[in-house]
Order: structure tokens, then sequence, then C-alpha cells
């Protein structure tokens, strides 16, 4: 008796066996985001996962594809040719996911509004502007960074925060609208008690740092001896040398208003000048983070504010 022989499949058929298999989606979201990031590290605030996270997903990617998709030359993670063809496939998988479940998913919770802003309003608006927000977003998230000026609109120009509240005029963004929103004037603060010392204590930011610059601009000009006893990244350590009256500081009025620190007359020291509050937010930013932002330009230009009072 002679032992059967299976028909073998045509070669359509073989070749369809071949190819079904699914690339996940979610692999090659934070592919394109580490390809358009130009690192693991800075694809983490894009896709927020970690960078080991992200490291596994993309062996895992490999693994699916066969396919090496990044190399290291020197310290560099660079794309392989496979990598760079994969990008252009991945970004219209991508847009086809998304307009599949833009007309046909169920609704999911938005991306987050990445907003930041300085200590000052931190401080004295956020908490007011966050309620009137959820009133009019209920399902919105926000997430907050605080910071210095100059380290906001760095995150902002590498696409880390959509909205930013600072202090001072700085260069225009690309592909974003800044306005300014407020003024206020900038005065020094401390015990009167030390101001008469032969050389002036003072209590500051590190550089950069806009206060900094203005005060001793102004002791300067002046010809007024001075000594930085303490110098801070961080603004409520700033606030605890002042009111530890170790030194005399520099910043608005509406911070010294809302801590409770002393303003020092008009006089005592030379004057110091005015500051813009300044928005900037990102261009075709999300309905939420238009409304939040417009929220934010609203409290900050608020003399009526209770702390200003």
């Amino acid at each position: 008796m002679s032992a059967s022989v299976l028909p073998s499949a045509p070669p359509a058929e073989t070749a369809l066996r071949r190819v079904t298999r699914n690339v996940p989606t979610e692999l090659l979201r934070s592919f394109v985001a580490i390809a358009e990031a130009g690192s693991m590290a800075q694809a983490t605030d894009t896709i927020f996962l970690t960078q080991s996270a992200l490291s596994l997903q993309m062996k895992r990617l490999e693994d699916v594809l066969q396919q090496k998709l990044f190399q290291r030359e020197g310290r560099r993670l660079v794309l392989t040719a496979a990598g760079v063809e994969l990008v252009a496939y991945a970004r219209q998988l991508l847009e086809l996911n998304d307009r599949i479940m833009l007309q046909l998913g169920q609704a999911a919770d938005p991306e987050p509004v990445s907003v930041g802003m300085v200590q000052d309003f931190a401080d004295t608006v956020l908490a007011d502007v966050l309620g009137r927000f959820r009133l009019e977003h209920p399902r919105a998230r926000v997430t907050v960074r605080v910071g210095g000026s100059a380290e906001l609109l760095e995150h902002f120009d590498r696409a880390r925060l959509d909205i930013v509240l600072c202090l001072g005029r700085h260069a225009e963004r690309s592909g974003a609208q800044t306005r300014i929103v407020a003024e206020d004037r900038m005065v020094w603060l401390g015990d009167p008690a030390i101001v008469d010392q032969s050389e002036l204590p003072l209590v500051l930011l590190e550089p950069p740092c806009r206060f900094r610059e203005a005060a001793l601009r102004a002791l300067g000009e002046a010809r007024r001896d001075y000594r930085v006893v303490m110098q801070t990244p961080h603004l409520p350590a700033l606030r605890a040398g002042v009111r530890g009256s170790l030194g005399i500081s520099c910043r608005t009025r509406r911070f010294a208003l809302a801590e409770g620190l002393a303003m020092l007359p008009s006089g005592a020291l030379p004057p110091v000048p005015r500051i813009e509050t300044v928005l900037v937010q990102r261009e075709g930013v999300s309905e939420a983070g238009a409304d939040l932002a417009s929220l934010l330009a609203e409290a900050a230009s608020d003399d009526r504010s209770p702390s200003l009072a």
C-alpha cells in the first residue's frame, strides 16, 4: 500500500501563511517616537514609558520583523537601512489606525495637555485654574512641570510641553503663538535690618535667571557692594533664605504678596525693572489645551487675584 502524499499548497497560499503575523501598533508608535525624537531618552517624554521599557519594546519589534532596526555609532543610536524604511510604513499604518479609531472607535481619554510654569504662578493661580478647567473638560488629563523660564522653554522646544507660562521676553518659537499677558514690577525682598550692611548679602537663584541679572545689574550700576551668601536652583530654598534673614533677594510683587514676604520700601536699594508675563502656546494644540492656555492667561493677568489685593 503506497503512502498518501498531501498536495502541496499553492504558492499564493504559502506566501499568505508567511505574512499573517501582525506588527503590534504600540511597538510601531514607540519606534516612530524614537525616530522623531532622535533617542530613546528623549522619546520617553512623548510615549510616557521608561527608557528600559522602550528598549524592551524595540527588541520585541526586531524579533517580530527579524530585522536589525538600530545600530551603534559611537555613543549614538542610529537607524539601520531597514529602520529607515520602516519609519515610512509605520507612519502610514499608524495614520490609518488613528483614522479607524476616530471614525469607528469608542471615545477614549484624550491625550494629556502638558503645561509648564514658573513657581510664581504654580503657587498662586494653578489651583484655581485647574478647578475651572476640570468643569469645562472633566475627562481631560494634564501634566504640569514647574521650573525656571529657560528650562521650560527648552522643554517646549523639544516638544515636551504644549503651553508655557513664564517670565521675561524670549526669542519667538517656530510653530508657536507667543503673547505678553501681563506685566509686574520687580521688588526687593528681605529684612530691612540687613540693608545697611557694608556688603549687601544676597540670596539668589542660580543662572540663568532674569531676577538675578536684574539685581546684580542694578547694584553694579549703583556701585553698591554685595556678596552672594546663598544661591540655589529651587525657589522654596530662596524663600527660606529670605524668611530666615540670610540675605536680600529680588522677585515679583505677585510672588512677595503670595508668600507673605516683606518688600523693602522704595529707595532702600537701587530700582529694578518691570518684567513681562509671557504665554507660549503650541500651534494646533487641542481644544482642551487652548482653553487651558486661555484660563492661565486670564489668571496671570488678573490684578484682582486675592494674592495681589
